[in-house]
């Protein structure tokens, strides 16, 4: 099992995520505590050890996840630099600025279109 690895910068956006997660509660993980409080392992370690946080919260931040999860098919988008995991193989933005760059060829086209209207 290959466990990624995090730099500090990494570390700090995972633990500000941990609060997303439902099974967070005062820096202590409901499904390790059997009675006795737990501290959540993802607040102490630079490991992406926890299978919830991997599968529920680790994809709220879609840069964060890239950058961990799939390190190997995650592109840099050409607009704005970020790691972001394309969901067809030809794509070259990120979502936002594809979404950005799809508003703004519609602004031309249609632009375009009543000039020769």
């Amino acid at each position: 099992m290959n466990i990624p690895r995090m730099n500090y910068r990494q570390y700090r956006k995972a633990r500000r995520l941990t609060h997303e997660c439902c099974n967070y509660c005062d820096g202590n993980c409901l499904l390790l505590d059997d009675g006795e409080e737990c501290v959540c392992v993802q607040n102490i370690s630079y490991s992406v050890l926890c299978r919830w946080f991997q599968a529920a919260v680790l994809p709220l931040d879609t840069a964060l996840y890239a950058e961990l999860m799939e390190r190997s098919g995650a592109l840099r988008c050409r607009e704005c630099g970020a790691l972001f995991s394309p969901r067809r193989p030809n794509c070259l933005y990120c979502p936002d600025c594809a979404q950005k760059r799809k508003r703004q060829s519609k602004k031309l086209w249609a632009r375009k279109h009543r000039e020769h209207a």
